[in-house]
């Protein structure tokens, strides 16, 4: 037999002699290991089941979106630096953690019922609340409703701090008590009649006396972003006392509009007239000065003829007349001829009663 088998049954024999024992024994004590056809790699098997049952009953871990802090809390006692966004892993039991929104949030003060606030998103919740209209009593005494809305965050540095002091009703106690206090202080000074009229500068010292108050806190745990007034709400009376009372000015403004078109138009119809009074005095000087210039041409014309007439031209004007005269006579004998004393040129009278003078008159 080749070694090989010999040191094949030599090896098997013990075993044998080991089953055989235990055959003898009756088989009573007979155990066989469950993990023994599982191999070397059964105990890390089992170890992962272990740690994935632990993960899915305990949840060890959280996750922070963007937008939140993490509040660690060990036994207890909360930590001061914030967790960010990510995954983050705790120890059941003895620590927790909590997370906080820092987005921008809003409150609005109003008695207008509107849609629903916040959003359907799991975990980003839209940071919206609705609170009834702030009443106040102006100076003397009425009542009045504001509308307002503030926007704020919660400061992310110092999230475990506030709300380890303030706790998570952190929003009324910081905003909402705040904004109410600066609201019925603000309008209070005022009466209802001058709150329309005054709407901007309320508005104004509102803000700012809002944000005054809340960074006077220890570590400034919010950030106020704005805060605006929306409406004032007056008593029917008021508002009805009001109205008469703009009614009024307005018809005063529009007879003050109407006062000044109607003095615009006679100051537009005197310039109108002096211009057209302007114009005529014009062309009447204009006329004027033709006359006198034509005038004085004439004048001028005149005492230029006669400083030209001589004796001799006079006597050679009343030759040429004369000849004039006798060619007259020549056709009409009838003719009458007066001469003007000391004139140069004689006057001619025709007497048309012959044919042939009533001939000539005709061409």
């Amino acid at each position: 037999m080749p070694a090989d088998m010999n040191d094949y049954f030599k090896k098997k024999k013990p075993s044998n002699n080991m089953n055989n024992n235990s055959n003898n024994n009756g088989g009573g004590n007979n155990f066989n290991n469950p993990l023994g056809n599982m191999g070397k790699g059964a105990p890390f098997l089992i170890i992962l089941v272990v740690i994935v049952f632990a993960l899915i009953a305990f949840k060890p871990f959280t996750i922070i979106n963007s937008g939140e802090v993490g509040i660690k809390i060990n036994t207890g006692k909360f930590e001061e630096k914030p967790l960010r966004a990510g995954l983050h892993f705790f120890i059941p039991v003895l620590q927790k953690i909590i997370p906080v929104n820092t987005r921008i949030r809003l409150i609005t003060y109003s008695n207008v019922t509107t849609g629903a606030l916040g959003d359907n998103y799991r975990g980003f919740e839209g940071g919206l609340r609705r609170n009834p209209a702030i009443t106040v009593l102006d100076k003397r005494g009425l009542t009045v409703n504001i509308d307002i809305a503030v926007q704020y965050r919660l400061k992310a540095e110092s999230a475990p701090a506030t709300i380890e002091k303030w706790g998570s009703s952190w929003e009324e106690k910081i905003i909402n008590s705040k904004v109410r206090e600066v609201v019925r202080d603000v309008v209070g000074q005022y009466t209802a009649e001058q709150l329309p009229e005054m709407r901007n500068q309320i508005a104004a010292a509102i803000e700012v006396k809002v944000k005054e108050s809340v960074d006077s806190l220890p570590n400034k745990p919010v950030v106020l972003e704005s805060v605006e007034l929306r409406t004032i709400n007056l008593p029917p009376k008021i508002k009805e006392q009001i109205e008469k009372v703009q009614i009024a000015k307005q018809d005063v403004t529009i007879a003050i509009q109407e006062k000044a078109k109607a003095i615009q138009q006679a100051l537009r119809a005197a310039e109108v007239a002096k211009g057209v009074a302007q114009k005529n005095r014009i062309e009447a000087q204009g006329e004027a000065d033709k006359i006198r210039i034509e005038a004085d041409s004439q004048a001028k014309a005149n005492k230029l003829i006669s400083s030209s007439l001589t004796e001799q031209l006079l006597q050679l004007e009343q030759i040429k007349t004369q000849g004039k005269f006798n060619d007259a006579l020549k056709v009409n004998k009838d003719a009458q001829i007066f001469l003007t004393p000391g004139g140069a040129v004689p006057n001619i009278w025709v007497d048309a009663k012959g044919k042939q003078q009533r001939l000539m008159g005709a061409q």
